[in-house]
C-alpha cells in the first residue's frame, strides 16, 4: 500500500473509532439508567392517584364519548396494586366507575366538572350526588370544580353556591380543587369546603423551580396554607412532575427528574403526614393538543399502560437508547458507503465526523418528533426536515467522498439544489424562530432538525437566492435576543437553540457573500 493511502487510511480509521465513540457515548448517556430509593413496594401502597379512562387513542373531544368498561376494569386492576385511592374529574362516563373500584378495593374521590355551561354542570352535579349516595362506601369525598376560577368559567359566587348544594345532599365531605394562589385570590371559597384542595405543579409556575427547589417549593406552600387555614385539612390534589416536553427556565421533564421528584414528594408527605393525590395515573396523549408536548406526559405509566419505573426500580430517560444508537450507527454506515473512499486527509478526517453528527442529528429529530408530533400537519413538517437533512447529508457525504461516474450525477443535483436546502432550512429555522418568540409556552426546541445545515452550509456556503436568504437571516437573528430574554439564561435547551441558529445565521451570512450569488 502506498505511503499516501496508508496514511489516508489511518487517519479515516481514527476519525471513524472517535465518530463511533461519539454516536455511542451521545445515546448511552440520553438512556443509562439510575438508581433512586423506592417510594412503592409490594407491602406498601400509596394514597391517590388522577385517574383518566382515556386509552392513547381517545380524548374526551370526540363525540360520541365512548369510555371502555372493560379498559377501566383493567387500569384499576392494575392501579389498585399501587394505590388505596383514585381521583376522576368528571362523572360522565364514569357510571360504571365506583362498580369497579368496589371490585379492586380502591376508594374514590369523585370530581364534577364545572364549566361555563350551566346545564352540564348542572347535570355533572346532579350525578355526582346521585353516585355518592349510591356508593357511600366508595366515594370518599366529592370535588366541585377543578381549576374553574383559573380558567374564569365561574364566579367564586356561583361556585360557593354548587358547594353548598351538594354538601346539603351528601354526607361525604365536599371540597374544590384549584392551583394553590386561586384559593387566595378568592378567599371566599375556603368557608364553603370541608377541606382545601390545592394544586402545587414547580413545573408550571409563573416562576418555575428546577428539580432541586421543587420539592422545597411544595412543602413551602403546604406549610403557609396548613397555619393559614388551620384547623381545616389541606389536601395536596394534583402534583407531579412531566417525564416529556419543553424547559421552562430550569424546569427540565425528565423521566429522571419526574422519578427524583415523585419520589422525593412521597417521601417528605409521608413523613409529615399530608394527604395528596399524584398527577397522573397514565400518559394521556390528548393533553399535547392544549398543553403542547408536556401535557401528554406526566403519567406514572405510559398510555400502553406500561411501566415507567417513576416511584420504584431504576429508571432511564430513554429506555429504548439501543434501538436509536442502531438507527444511527445504520444512517453512519449508509453515509459512509454513499460517499466512497475519502481523496484528501482532509475528507478522510471530516467524513467520519460529519456522518456521526448527521445520524445523530436525524435520530435525535426523529425521536423528538415522536413525542412531540400531534396531527398530520405536524408528522408532515417533520418528514419535510428529516427528508431535508438526509439530503443535506448526502450531499455533503458526496463532496468529501471519491467522485466516481456513478456518483457524479446524483452529486451534481444535489449541488445544483444546494442554494434551494439552504433556503429550506432558513425558512424552517425563521418560522420556528418566531414560534418560540410570539407564542413559546407550548413550543418545543427543535436544535436537531438545523444543527446539520448549518454545520454543511457554514463550512460549504451556497450560491443563489440573495434576497430570499436575507430575509431568512434577519428575521432568525431578529428572533435570538428576544427567545433568550424570554427563556432565561438558565434554560439549556434555549441555549442549545440559540446556538444553533447562530450557527444557521452565519451559514445564511456566508452565503451572501459568495460571488455569483443571483438574486
Amino acid at each position: 500500500m502506498p505511503a499516501k493511502s496508508r496514511s489516508l487510511y489511518v487517519l479515516f480509521t481514527c476519525s471513524c473509532l472517535v465518530a463511533l465513540i461519539a454516536l455511542f457515548a451521545l445515546w448511552y448517556n440520553l438512556g443509562k439508567a439510575v438508581t433512586l430509593p423506592d417510594v412503592a413496594t409490594a407491602s406498601h401502597k400509596l394514597q391517590c392517584a388522577s385517574y383518566t379512562p382515556f386509552a392513547k387513542d381517545q380524548s374526551p373531544f370526540d363525540q360520541p364519548l365512548q369510555i371502555r368498561t372493560e379498559q377501566m376494569d383493567a387500569d384499576l386492576a392494575q392501579l389498585s396494586k399501587r394505590f388505596t385511592c383514585l381521583r376522576t374529574y368528571s362523572v360522565t362516563g364514569l357510571e360504571a366507575l365506583p362498580e369497579l373500584a368496589r371490585k379492586h378495593g380502591l376508594k374514590l374521590m369523585v370530581g364534577a366538572w364545572v364549566s361555563r355551561n350551566p346545564e352540564n354542570t348542572a347535570s355533572e352535579v346532579d350525578n355526582a350526588i346521585k353516585i355518592a349516595n349510591a356508593y357511600p362506601d366508595v366515594i370518599e369525598a366529592v370535588i366541585v370544580g377543578n381549576e374553574a376560577l383559573l380558567r374564569k368559567e365561574v364566579t367564586a359566587q356561583q361556585l360557593v353556591g354548587l358547594i353548598h348544594r351538594v354538601k346539603a345532599a351528601i354526607t361525604q365531605p365536599v371540597t374544590y380543587a384549584d392551583v394553590w394562589e386561586f384559593w387566595l385570590k378568592h378567599p371566599e371559597v375556603a368557608p364553603a369546603v370541608d377541606f382545601i384542595t390545592i394544586h402545587l405543579l414547580p413545573y408550571w409556575e409563573d416562576e418555575p423551580a428546577g428539580i432541586d427547589e421543587a420539592l422545597h417549593k411544595v412543602a413551602s406552600v403546604r406549610q403557609t396554607f396548613a397555619s393559614a387555614y388551620a384547623p381545616k385539612d389541606i389536601l395536596i390534589g394534583e402534583t407531579g412532575w412531566p417525564s416529556e416536553g419543553r424547559q421552562r427556565e430550569t424546569a427540565l421533564p425528565s423521566r429522571i427528574n419526574q422519578a427524583k421528584f415523585m419520589r422525593g414528594f412521597v417521601a417528605m408527605a409521608e413523613e409529615n403526614g399530608w394527604r395528596y393525590n399524584l398527577i397522573e395515573a397514565f400518559d394521556q396523549p390528548w393533553k399535547r393538543m392544549s398543553e403542547g408536548a408536556v401535557g401528554g406526559y406526566w403519567g406514572l405509566f405510559d398510555a400502553d399502560r406500561q411501566e415507567k419505573s417513576i416511584l420504584a426500580g431504576p429508571v432511564s430517560n430513554l429506555p429504548q437508547w439501543p434501538l436509536w444508537l442502531g438507527l444511527s450507527l445504520s444512517l453512519f454506515a449508509g453515509t459512509l458507503l454513499l460517499a466512497g473512499r475519502p481523496q484528501s486527509k482532509r475528507a478522510a478526517l471530516s467524513l467520519p465526523l460529519l456522518a456521526a453528527l448527521g445520524a445523530g442529528s436525524i435520530a435525535l429529530y426523529s425521536e423528538l418528533t415522536l413525542i412531540t408530533a400531534r396531527f398530520t400537519g405536524e408528522w408532515l413538517w417533520a418528514a419535510a426536515l428529516i427528508a431535508l437533512n438526509v439530503l443535506i447529508l448526502a450531499y455533503a457525504a458526496l463532496h468529501l467522498g471519491s467522485q466516481t461516474p456513478a456518483r457524479q450525477p446524483l452529486y451534481r443535483w444535489l449541488h445544483n439544489k444546494s442554494a434551494l436546502g439552504l433556503v429550506l432550512a432558513g425558512f424552517a429555522g425563521a418560522v420556528m424562530m418566531l414560534a418560540l418568540v410570539v407564542d413559546a409556552r407550548y413550543r418545543s426546541f427543535s436544535s436537531s432538525a438545523l444543527l446539520l445545515p448549518a454545520v454543511v452550509y457554514l463550512l460549504r456556503p451556497a450560491q443563489g437566492y440573495r434576497r430570499e436568504i436575507a430575509l431568512l437571516t434577519l428575521l432568525i437573528a431578529a428572533g435570538l435576543v428576544p427567545q433568550l430574554y424570554q427563556e432565561g439564561l438558565d434554560n439549556q435547551q434555549a441555549i442549545g437553540w440559540a446556538l444553533t441558529c447562530t450557527l444557521l445565521v452565519l451559514a445564511l451570512w456566508r452565503s451572501l457573500r459568495q460571488p455569483g450569488s443571483r438574486t
